[in-house]
């Protein structure tokens, strides 16, 4: 089959836990399943730092190389609470609360993957910080995160 399209809102994205190691939670796009997803938006981004290489046999043309590469995404939607109980959704809460640890304890893994993958992409060591949340006088409150990789991408079978 040929190459097609998918939809962003059918990509996953999983917090790990930090009270327990290996246990890992959904940020929710879709609605199926444990209810109304909250994420909406995300927009994965790469960096490079990269080092002149140019001589004087280069002839007046720059050269160079990529010497250092880092990857962070962005998750954008809307800020999921129980309005019986004031709980947040459990994804959203566990980012919240790693977004507060700090030093070594600010690492914790985050995975991914599109729809139709047999693997996730992990982040084993990733470190998250919220964004704006709020919103105006006819809007659901916004919730925004952002998680930076911390040294290389690992991939771990997706069921």
């Amino acid at each position: 089959m040929a190459a097609t399209k998918y939809n962003a809102r059918d990509c996953f994205f999983e917090v790990e836990d930090f009270l327990n190691p290996g246990t890992w939670v959904a940020l929710r796009t879709a609605t199926g399943g444990s209810g109304e997803g909250g994420i909406h938006t995300f927009s994965l981004s790469h960096e490079y730092e990269t080092t002149d290489t140019t001589t004087f046999g280069s002839a007046g043309r720059a050269e160079g190389q990529n010497m250092q590469e880092g990857k962070s995404i962005t998750l954008e939607g809307f800020r999921l609470k129980d309005p019986a109980t004031g709980a947040l959704d459990a994804g959203m809460a566990l980012v919240e609360a790693q977004a507060a640890r700090l030093g070594a304890d600010s690492l914790v893994g985050f995975r991914f993957a599109a729809p139709g993958d047999t693997t996730w992409e992990v982040w084993a060591d990733a470190y998250y910080q919220l964004g704006d949340q709020g919103g105006g006088n006819n809007d659901k409150v916004g919730w925004t995160c952002t998680i930076t990789r911390s040294g290389p991408s690992t991939t771990a079978a997706k069921p």
